[in-house]
């Protein structure tokens, strides 16, 4: 045989035999089972929920005035006064003492039924209600960044995954329930 057409051939097995192996070993690798969770980040949002809150208030109610010009208590100190300065002096001055003391009288009677008035009063209770709220923050979503390999991306999640997350046999995540992926 001639001496090329044996190196050649021997070039040629060897380099079928390089292919060979680089394709076996490309092939022969497993392809990952999970995604390495590097971060998680949730996202939250405030609830608010009405309630109703009830109390009760006592008000102060003022009675309805029958004597607005309170006459009865000015005649009846006048007539008090007066009888009351008839008893001083004499003669004249007799008169002069019932003319003060009525009017006297008359004034302190007039005041006296005002603070009557003001002091004649009630309390009614009255139920008062408002809405108040209450907050409550809650966890809506997760977005997780994951890495493959050498590949990292990251997906919104509606759960907190553990340490890794699975992937099916094309290498995708499986997710219940993907809400958005991206890639970065």
């Amino acid at each position: 045989m001639n001496k090329s057409l044996v190196v050649g051939v021997g070039i040629g097995v060897l380099a079928a035999l390089g292919v060979a192996a680089v394709a076996g070993n490309h092939f022969a690798q497993p392809s990952p089972q999970f995604a390495e969770v590097i971060a998680v980040q949730p996202h939250t949002e405030i609830i608010k929920t009405p309630h109703e809150v009830c109390h009760n208030v006592n008000v102060v109610h003022r009675r309805a005035v029958q004597d607005e010009n309170r006459i009865t208590g000015s005649v009846l100190g006048a007539v008090a006064g007066g009888v009351l300065g008839h008893q001083f002096g004499g003669g004249h001055g007799r008169d002069i003492a019932t003319v003060a003391g009525a009017l006297a009288g008359g004034y302190a009677g007039n005041q006296a039924q005002q603070s009557l008035q003001n002091s004649d009063t009630y309390q009614t209770a009255h139920r008062r209600c408002s809405t108040q709220y209450t907050q409550e923050q809650r966890t809506k979503n997760y977005t997780v960044t994951y890495k493959i390999g050498h590949t990292q991306n990251t997906v919104v999640m509606d759960h907190k995954p553990g340490s890794v997350i699975p992937l099916d046999s094309q290498g995708n995540l499986k997710l219940n329930a993907p809400i958005e992926q991206k890639s970065e």
